[in-house]
């Protein structure tokens, strides 16, 4: 069964829009990062269960919770959040941008525009926030370096992903989408893009502290078979970890909501398809509708939201997402 949940965003509409890419829920807070910009949105869960709408919105600039790459005006294009029981954890999608072509342009200025690619440091953002009583996360973050000991530095010389730095995500370049926390210590950053042939590829990067920053300790590649599908978002599920899949180029369709058993306690170098296991094949529209967060509400009940949300979603202030329920989720909640 499916139905509509309403975050209610109010004036954060004017300034991020509402399209929406990361997503995290805990308890009865809910935390989103608007495509645009570089801010959280902090909601409260209503009364009524899992198909409650969420308000009460608290606009959470990431310029005040931790020293970010670029300016505070820049696009950090936050892509995957999780919560664990101290922090918050974010991270941008670290990817290139190409110039988009918008309707109308004529046809000999088409090649010029997809000429043009900015490598976008301030997306380069993976960073862990303190986690405040109120379910927020408050000033005093620390991330990981964007440039000399950061992940791309990392990867550079990567024989898989060090091609990939440089091409935009939208192109099957490298584009992280997803992240899930495993440990105090350990991420998993899953990526929309590279693809390659086929397999989908989640980074696991073993972290330490020093002199106020996230110290890259260890970067371990796992390989998983999602049917020529790239990550768009990780959710630990108990013991288990949900994949929301889908293209990771410019295309409406498919998307599928996957399970990694013992996925949340880590991965194996590669996951082949018969050790994953299919949640939920989800609805998308052409042009509109892309899933692209998932998080679980409770037992059995999933939320996704949507890039490019449809008109029918869309109110002055608010944005609706899908619920769907009756499904293999919420095994336990942390």
């Amino acid at each position: 069964m499916t139905s509509r949940t309403v975050l209610h965003l109010a004036e954060h509409t004017h300034t991020y829009g509402l399209s929406l890419s990361g997503l995290a829920v805990r308890d009865d807070r809910m935390l989103l990062a608007p495509d645009e910009g570089a801010a959280l949105v902090g909601l409260a869960r209503g009364a009524g269960g899992a198909g409650a709408d969420w308000g009460d919105p608290v606009e959470l600039p990431l310029a005040g919770l931790v020293d970010l790459p670029g300016t505070a005006e820049d696009e950090v294009d936050v892509e995957g959040i999780d919560v664990t029981a101290g922090h918050v954890w974010v991270t941008g999608s670290h990817s290139a941008k190409r110039k988009k072509v918008k309707a109308g342009t004529p046809p000999e200025k088409v090649g010029k525009r997809l000429r043009k690619v900015s490598a976008e440091e301030p997306r380069r953002l993976l960073a862990r926030l303190p986690l405040g009583p109120d379910g927020l996360p408050t000033a005093g973050g620390v991330r990981l370096p964007s440039g000399r000991g950061g992940l791309f530095a990392a990867l550079e010389d990567d024989d898989h992903l060090g091609p990939f730095l440089s091409i935009p995500g939208k192109d099957n370049g490298f584009d992280v989408e997803g992240l899930a926390a495993i440990a105090d210590d350990r991420v998993l950053l899953g990526l929309r893009g590279p693809v390659l042939r086929g397999w989908a590829v989640v980074l696991e990067l073993t972290l330490g502290e020093s002199d106020g920053e996230l110290e890259l300790l260890d970067v371990r590649k796992h390989f998983l078979d999602l049917d020529g599908l790239g990550v768009r978002d990780l959710v630990r599920d108990g013991d288990d970890l949900l994949i929301l899949a889908g293209p990771t180029m410019v295309l409406s369709r498919p998307a599928r909501v996957l399970r990694v058993r013992e996925g949340a306690h880590g991965l194996p170098d590669a996951v082949p398809a018969d050790g994953i296991d299919l949640v939920a094949e989800l609805v998308t529209g052409d042009g509109e509708d892309h899933p692209e967060a998932i998080a679980v509400l409770g037992p059995g009940a999933l939320l996704v939201l949507h890039d490019s949300p449809a008109d029918d979603r869309l109110g002055e202030h608010t944005v609706a997402g899908d619920v769907l329920e009756g499904l293999d989720v919420g095994r336990s909640v942390e």
